[in-house]
C-alpha cells in the first residue's frame, strides 16, 4: 500500500485557532485541487476538513515527507505567511502505506477525535471524498480505501460501545428532560441565547416541540433563536411580567447571580400548582436554590451532568481496544482485496484480446473451413469456442490472484 498517503493537520499539535489558516474556501477547492493533482503528478487525491482537522489524503508513488507537504501547501496559495508555514510544518503528520490506512480508519471511527465516540467525522469524510470524487479527483484506488474506510466506522459503531452513552453535557440534558415525557405542545421558556441553549433547542425542535419564549438581555439575539424555532422573542426583563405560563424552564446564561428568584419563578407560575421542570446548564445556577425548595421542581443542573459525561467518557475509552481490533481486521482484510483489484485492473483487457482472437480465427484465418461447415458443426464449433474462451479469461485471472495473494 504504498500508493496511500495522508499529509495531517490536527489538534493533537496545532491549536484550533491555527487550522483555520489551512481552510480553502469551498469556491476555489475544485481548481485549487486540481492544479495541484496536475502539478505533482497525483493520480487520485481528495481534501478533508472539519472543525479540528485539515487533511490531504492521495494516491501517489511519490516521496511525501515534509519538504513535499511544504512545497503542495505553498503550491495551494492560500496565503499562509512563512511564520505559520514553520507552525504548520512542525505539525504535520505524514502517513503512508499501512499507517496511512491505520489512521484512516482511526480518524472513521472518531479514535482521533476530540471526542472520542462523536459519529459526525463519518458523514463527513465521506461527504468530503464524494464531493471530490464528483469533480474527477479520485479513481478506483480510493474508492477501495473508502469502502473500507466506511464499512470499519460502521462495524466500530455497532458492534462496540464506544459512541452509545452521550457525554455532551447537551444530548444528556435533552435525554433526561426526555424521560419526563412532556408533550410537544409543552410551554417551554428557553432563558439565553447563546450556544448550550441553541443547540438543546435543536434537539427540542427535532422532536416536534412547537411551543417557546426566548428570553435574552440582548433582544435580537432572543429574536433570532425565537425565529428559527418559531416562537416569541422578549428581553431577559420581560420575565417579572410574563403571564403565559409554562411547563419547562432551560436556562443557561453568563449571569453570576440568580435570574430565576423566588419571586420571579412564583409570577411565572401564575397561580399554577402543578410540577414543573427546570433544565439548568449554567455556571454558576441561574436558579436561586430557594426555589427548590419552596415549589415542586424537577431539576436538571450542569454539575450532576457532568458527572455522568465524565462516566461515559471513561466507558467509551474502554471500548477503544475491541475498536482497534475491528480496525486490524480490516486492514488485514483489505491488503489482499487490493492485490485482487490490482490483478483485475492489470487483466482488464485478457477478454477483448480473447475476444479478437477468436473473431480473426473464425473470419479470417479459417474463414473458408468455417464455412464449408454445415449447420449442425458450426454450432458444435461455436460451444466449444465459446467454452475455451470462458476457460481462457477466468483460468489465468485466478491463477494471477492466487499467486500474488501467496507470494
Amino acid at each position: 500500500m504504498k500508493y496511500l498517503k495522508v499529509i495531517a493537520f490536527t489538534h493533537k499539535q496545532i491549536e484550533l485557532k491555527e487550522l483555520g489558516k489551512l481552510v480553502i474556501c469551498q469556491e476555489n477547492l475544485t481548481d485549487k485541487l486540481r492544479r495541484v493533482k496536475s502539478q505533482f503528478d497525483i493520480p487520485e487525491i481528495f481534501y478533508l476538513a472539519t472543525c479540528n482537522r485539515v487533511e490531504f489524503i492521495m494516491a501517489s508513488n511519490q516521496v511525501v515527507d515534509k519538504a513535499f507537504a511544504e512545497h503542495f501547501i505553498n503550491a495551494l496559495e492560500i496565503g499562509l505567511c512563512p511564520a505559520h508555514m514553520d507552525v504548520f510544518m512542525q505539525g504535520a503528520s505524514i502517513y503512508e502505506d499501512q499507517e496511512a490506512l491505520n489512521h484512516l480508519l482511526r480518524t472513521s471511527c472518531s479514535l482521533e477525535s476530540m471526542i472520542v465516540g462523536e459519529k459526525e467525522i463519518l458523514p463527513q469524510m465521506r461527504k468530503a471524498y464524494e464531493q471530490c470524487k464528483g469533480e474527477g479527483l479520485t479513481d478506483d484506488y480510493l474508492r477501495m480505501v473508502m469502502n473500507t474506510v466506511v464499512k470499519t466506522a460502521k462495524e466500530v459503531y455497532t458492534n462496540t460501545n464506544i459512541s452509545r452513552n452521550p457525554i455532551s453535557v447537551v444530548s444528556l440534558a435533552y435525554r433526561k428532560l426526555k424521560e419526563l415525557k412532556l408533550c410537544t405542545n409543552a410551554r417551554v421558556l428557553i432563558i439565553g441565547a447563546g450556544e448550550t441553549n441553541r443547540n438543546i433547542s435543536k434537539y427540542l425542535q427535532k422532536h416536534k416541540f412547537t411551543n417557546f419564549a426566548v428570553f435574552n438581555r440582548t433582544i435580537s439575539k432572543a429574536q433570532q433563536l425565537a425565529s428559527d424555532l418559531g416562537g416569541e422573542a422578549f428581553e431577559l426583563e420581560d420575565l417579572k411580567t410574563y403571564k403565559k405560563g409554562f411547563d419547562a424552564i432551560i436556562t443557561c446564561t453568563s449571569a453570576v447571580q440568580p435570574i430565576i428568584t423566588t419571586e420571579i419563578y412564583k409570577s411565572l407560575l401564575n397561580g399554577e400548582t402543578d410540577r414543573k421542570t427546570i433544565v439548568d446548564l449554567a455556571i454558576p445556577n441561574d436558579t436561586a436554590p430557594e426555589v427548590l425548595t419552596e415549589f415542586p421542581v424537577n431539576f436538571i443542573e450542569v454539575h450532576s451532568l457532568n458527572e455522568v459525561a465524565k462516566k461515559n467518557l471513561q466507558e467509551r475509552y474502554q471500548e477503544l481496544v475491541h475498536a482497534e481490533k475491528i480496525i486490524e481486521q480490516n486492514i488485514a482484510e483489505f491488503i489482499p482485496l487490493l492485490k485482487q483489484r490490482r490483478i483485475e485492473v492489470a487483466m482488464r483487457e485478457v477478454p477483448e484480446k480473447i475476444k479478437e482472437i477468436r473473431n480473426t480465427a473464425i473470419n479470417s484465418v479459417f474463414a473458408d473451413e468455417v464455412q464449408g461447415m454445415d449447420e449442425q458443426s458450426r454450432e458444435i464449433l461455436e460451444k466449444v469456442i465459446n467454452y475455451m474462451e470462458k476457460k481462457y479469461i477466468s483460468v489465468p485471472m485466478i491463477m494471477a490472484k492466487e499467486i500474488l495473494i501467496n507470494s
